[in-house]
């Protein structure tokens, strides 16, 4: 006899989507007044957090898959939120750099950002923010032991 599968309720699927759509509500809705996307704003969080990258690193930091962000990063581009440059040496290699006009939607919007996060720190306390971070890198496949 196979084991039973837990109650939905307990479900580590199911509570995860739950979770995520508790934290991008408010994301969401600072996001709704940039004209950008979450994945955008993943996107430029990166390049503004770590800088000038090559497109493939950008796509593992930012949580994307490549196809996605190729198409990102053009959207991006045309707003005049990143430039994308070849690698002289290798043309197949491409940089992406976020531009003053990007950086400015983070530092716009970085207090209120810091807000949402503070509440979430509030919400849960500071030491179980930290745990649960923690908790969610062990299941992160891409994570380092």
């Amino acid at each position: 006899m196979s084991k039973q599968l837990p109650s939905t309720a307990r479900s580590l699927p199911i509570a995860l989507i739950r979770a995520r759509e508790g934290v991008m509500s408010p994301i969401r809705e600072m996001l709704s007044e940039t004209g950008i996307t979450e994945q955008q704003w993943r996107v430029l969080r990166v390049l503004s957090e770590y800088g000038r990258m090559d497109a493939k690193t950008l796509a593992d930091r930012s949580s994307l898959l490549f196809p996605s962000l190729t198409r990102i990063g053009a959207t991006l581009r045309d707003k005049g939120l990143v430039t994308q440059t070849r690698d002289d040496k290798d043309r197949r290699r491409q940089f992406v750099e976020i531009t003053a006009t990007g950086q400015k939607i983070i530092d716009d919007h970085g207090g209120q950002a810091a807000q949402i996060v503070a509440d979430f720190k509030t919400k849960l306390g500071d030491q179980n923010y930290e745990t649960l971070l923690d908790l969610l890198t062990k299941l992160d496949p891409g994570a380092p032991d």
